[in-house]
């Protein structure tokens, strides 16, 4: 197989042959946006796509696409590959219940995240193909980027190699799913589960106070609050900043900005280094507390997952989730159902958008003032 080593072993889609997994029945177990998406794709890749899902919306979902649907247990039975694309925190009840004991020799099984097999929740047969395609992109964006040709990032790996043919397995499915289309980065399942767990623990947290802290500044300094939301947040400018970066990287993005901005933000920068390396300290923390497996040991007890309800609750009530609320309302932000189905985008919606990137490809290079 090609590839080269650039500190890790990227693929790309001349390096899956679909011609190896063609004969194989492929059963995408969730039919939620991820296994929607991943099913869409494997489907107009050419393979054969059966659906695993109890009966609720999402199976008269999956029917009214097209695809035969079954229970779990008998999806997995059926097939030759399969994905198990429910949420974490059900796969270990539903894998020992539905599917384990459909897992016959030279079966593949494929995790879209690897925590339930990183940290041994999920033990499968050794005699199974067990891999690991993980999308960098959420579940409709797994669909989107495929219309639109842009295509998404994967981390892939392999965690078992019963068949002695993993590796071509594993890069023929990547690639139907679109898990090459921009690249297949090679990781272990513990590499993808720490990396996931610390970009959500440690990255997350700390740009969040930083962002909220000073906000709470601002409006006890008598600024107003519908303001000071626009200039941090609802202007949408951080979302532009931050594509830009995805564009050119962090530091060619700067120079977007004027040189008044520009200079703030590179002498300004220098007074935070104490602090940084405070903050470094307690990502070092969450960041060992996470690869001992202590953290899935405390996910998984019982009494955690009634604290976490708790303290949901409470970040609505009180604090920054009421004043933000407050600010969207005032400003006539409509209220989103996050659970809402998103649709896909037409090809007349690809299409305009298409031409609005050829028109702003134009501004490159154009000084901010």
């Amino acid at each position: 197989m090609e590839g080269f080593e650039v500190g890790a072993r990227l693929y790309y889609e001349k390096d899956g042959d679909l011609s190896k997994i063609k004969e194989k029945t492929i059963a995408i177990c969730g039919y939620g946006n991820q296994g929607r998406s991943q099913a869409l794709n494997l489907r107009d890749a050419g393979l054969t796509v059966i659906v695993g899902n109890r009966p609720d919306e999402y199976r008269a979902r999956a029917k009214s696409d097209g695809f035969q649907t079954y229970d779990i247990s008998e999806a997995s039975q059926l097939a030759d590959v399969i994905f198990i694309l429910l949420p974490d925190e059900l796969q270990e009840i539903i894998y020992r219940k539905e599917i384990e004991k459909n897992l016959k020799e030279n079966k593949v099984l494929v995790f879209a995240h690897g925590y339930n097999i990183a940290f041994g929740l999920i033990i499968p047969p050794n005699n199974i193909d067990i891999l690991l395609i993980a999308p960098r992109m959420i579940g409709i964006g797994v669909r989107e980027c495929i219309l639109n040709g842009e295509g998404y990032f994967s981390f892939i790996g392999v965690h078992q190699n019963a068949s002695g043919k993993a590796k071509e397995i594993l890069l023929a499915l990547s690639k139907a799913v679109g898990g090459l289309s921009k690249a297949g980065i090679e990781v272990t399942f513990e590499q993808e589960t720490i990396l996931d767990l610390f970009t959500e623990q440690g990255f997350g947290p700390a740009s969040s106070q930083i962002m909220m802290k000073p906000i709470d500044l601002l409006i006890e300094e008598g600024y107003p609050e519908e303001a000071v939301l626009i200039e941090f947040i609802l202007s949408g400018n951080m979302k532009y900043a931050f594509n830009q970066m995805l564009k050119c990287g962090i530091i060619e993005q700067i120079g977007l900005l004027d040189q008044q901005s520009q200079y703030g933000l590179l002498t300004r920068g220098l007074r935070y280094k104490d602090i940084i390396f405070e903050i470094l300290e307690i990502q070092k923390g969450i960041l060992n507390h996470i690869e001992s497996g202590a953290f899935s040991i405390e996910w998984e007890k019982r009494l955690t997952k009634i604290k976490f309800k708790f303290i949901k609750l409470m970040s609505s009530k009180v604090g920054f989730g009421p004043l933000e609320k407050r600010v969207r309302k005032n400003l006539g932000f409509p209220e989103v159902d996050l659970w809402a189905e998103t649709p896909y985008p037409t090809m007349k919606e690809i299409s305009v958008k298409q031409e609005l990137i050829k028109e702003l490809e134009e501004f490159k290079g154009y000084p901010e003032f």
